[in-house]
């Protein structure tokens, strides 16, 4: 038999970071030692007293049923407690919070709440794929907003046409910025809030990133700007803050309605996060500040050690402030799948070519720093024997 796609799956481009993995799987099966930069995937495990916490909870039949909703109240509860800690945002914990199954589901069904076929969703570009992906299997259309290195990678949102702001109804933004590790600043973030109002458009912040920062510099949350839950919604993840990503859980914050429009969704799409999970992530919440500090340092370490070693290379290139990526030019003005596959093929080393997030990408590639440095030094050593 023959099976046809839709026409929305049809027009997908190849998700970038499944054909990494996929290539890096086919290299390591034929013999080839791969150091990795490629896919933002901690190499760190789990905390121990977050499994702790979930050997536990998985033991308690309560856990053992559907967890329809919104998500347990320990878990939105400490959510809650942490964005006044960490952001002195006060959040409802009954109407402004809501689990979901990492951020990335949120993501996605976030346009099937709020964008109609033909309805416009505004995408960071270079940006996380997600965004522009979760809007084409939902029918609606992605204008990319680029993001350029001289506008600290925010969109100039001057530029939009009117007739796009027309149908918009969606705009994601994210900082700090995966690929560019851009961070974005209050007045930022106010222009993007006034613009919101102006034009009625959802603002859905992704801001999986917040906890991996540098030299204290602390990443602002959307939310604590003046305005913000009027327009708009923030994700977050549990993923990289505390080495979660395999266990699939974040949560979305923010205006009630929003949050309301995609607990519709997903009732009518999954039954919930198994709430063991939810359990473990309310521990992670409320215990996991030092965990957060001791993982930082880690990071800050390799960072420094990384800039260091490229700039030894030749590389011209700024440490990034947040976040555990890279984004750097190609050298010899080579395209950025050119030299991901000269990396790769000559150096044995995965980086993910800076077009795979967006045309203007093109000409970067980006490093994620989930590599010790003892891999990082054979990496340095492979690249300047090549180069």
């Amino acid at each position: 038999m023959r099976f046809n796609y839709a026409d929305t799956i049809k027009k997908l481009p190849p998700y970038i970071f499944a054909e990494i993995d996929r290539k890096k799987k086919e290299l390591i099966e034929k013999g080839v030692d791969i150091i990795s930069f490629g896919v933002g995937d901690p190499d760190l495990p789990t905390p121990e007293f977050i499994i702790e916490a979930m050997k536990k909870a998985i033991f308690d039949p309560k856990h053992h049923q559907y967890p329809f909703g919104k998500g347990i109240y320990e878990f939105r509860n400490e959510i809650a407690k942490f964005y006044k800690r960490r952001f002195n945002v006060d959040l409802n914990v009954e109407t402004e919070i809501h689990a979901l199954i990492g951020s990335k589901e949120g993501i996605a069904h976030i346009t099937l709440g709020f964008l109609d076929a033909g309805d416009i969703a505004l995408c960071p570009e270079p940006g996380y794929p997600a965004y522009a992906s979760s809007t084409l299997i939902n029918k609606g259309e992605v204008y990319y907003m680029p993001l350029k290195e001289e506008n600290g990678y925010f969109p100039k949102l001057e530029k939009i046409p009117e007739d796009i702001l027309k149908r918009a109804k969606i705009m994601f933004l994210n900082s700090p910025n995966n690929p560019t590790a851009a961070v974005y600043n209050e007045a930022q973030f106010k222009k993007a809030i006034e613009f919101a109002k102006k034009y009625n458009i959802i603002i859905a912040h992704d801001a999986a990133y917040t906890e991996i920062y540098y030299d204290n510099k602390k990443p602002i949350s959307f939310l604590e700007v003046e305005g913000a839950k009027e327009v708009g919604i923030e994700f977050h993840s549990l993923s990289k803050t505390y080495n979660m990503t395999g266990w699939r859980i974040g949560f979305i914050v923010g205006n009630r309605e929003i949050v309301k429009g995609l607990g519709i969704v997903k009732d009518n799409f999954d039954s919930g996060v198994f709430s063991a999970i939810q359990e473990a992530g309310s521990i992670a919440l409320e215990k996991g500040d030092k965990e957060a500090e001791r993982l930082r340092e880690i990071y800050q370490k390799r960072r420094d050690f990384f800039i260091d070693n490229m700039k030894d290379l030749g590389w011209d290139i700024k440490a990034p402030s947040a976040t555990f990526y890279v984004w750097a030019k190609t050298l010899n003005n080579m395209s950025s799948t050119q030299f991901a596959t000269l990396m790769l093929d000559k150096c044995g080393i995965v980086v993910t070519p800076g077009n795979g997030f967006g045309v203007d990408g093109e000409g970067y590639i980006r490093f994620a720093l989930t590599v010790d440095e003892n891999r990082m030094k054979e990496a340095f050593e492979r690249m300047k024997s090549f180069f």
